[in-house]
């Protein structure tokens, strides 16, 4: 046993080069320029989209194909606009997928005429669509958890000042600005010493 001990513990200075924050920072960033080549092919795609709409309002104009070009292009617009939002804000808008899902089906209904459509599939629609809506509505009255607020990082946060903070004080309190400056020098300079 004694040497396994021994073993395990030259082995750990070796891994310690190994960092889950540099590895989720890498991640993020790789994930990042994914979304980037989305965003740029997704562009690609509606410049040619847009080409293809104005080509189809030349004579003979065929009216439902030029609606759907239309709606097609909005599509693809509100998908666009929910990657932006993903590359500023790090999160998927959940309104703006919900317009998409919204969008898509309307797109769907009058391309190919509701007359056309057997009733049971306007049926799921109107049902689908109602759904949608009412995530529309109750998305107002959902808490903002990413505006600004990530609550893992509030409750990290709360428990580490739990763990310096002096008896007298309770959490509600704000803690003095010259206990969290010593106690993060002390977490660098165990950091430095680490290395």
């Amino acid at each position: 046993m004694a040497p396994r001990i021994a073993a395990n513990s030259n082995i750990a200075p070796q891994i310690t080069w190994f960092s889950r924050q540099g590895l989720v920072a890498i991640l993020e960033t790789i994930q990042d320029l994914i979304v980037i080549s989305l965003c740029i092919g997704l562009f690609s795609f509606m410049v040619l989209e847009l080409r293809e709409m104005f080509i189809s309002l030349l004579p003979p104009l065929d009216f439902p194909n030029v609606t759907a070009d239309i709606l097609f292009l909005l599509i693809l617009v509100e998908l666009f606009r929910l990657l932006i939002i993903y590359l500023q804000e790090q999160r998927v808008s959940i309104g703006v997928a919900v317009e998409v899902a919204i969008v898509s089906v309307l797109r769907e209904v009058i391309v190919r005429g509701v007359l056309e459509v057997p009733w049971s599939h306007v049926l799921s629609a109107c049902a689908f669509l109602l759904v949608m809506g009412a995530l529309l509505v109750i998305r107002v009255w959902l808490p903002p958890t990413f505006a600004g607020v990530d609550p893992e990082r509030e409750i990290r946060r709360r428990y580490q000042l739990s763990s310096i903070l002096p008896n007298n004080l309770t959490r509600e309190d704000p803690p003095p600005q010259d206990l969290l400056t010593s106690h993060n020098d002390a977490r660098a300079n165990q950091a430095d010493n680490k290395t």
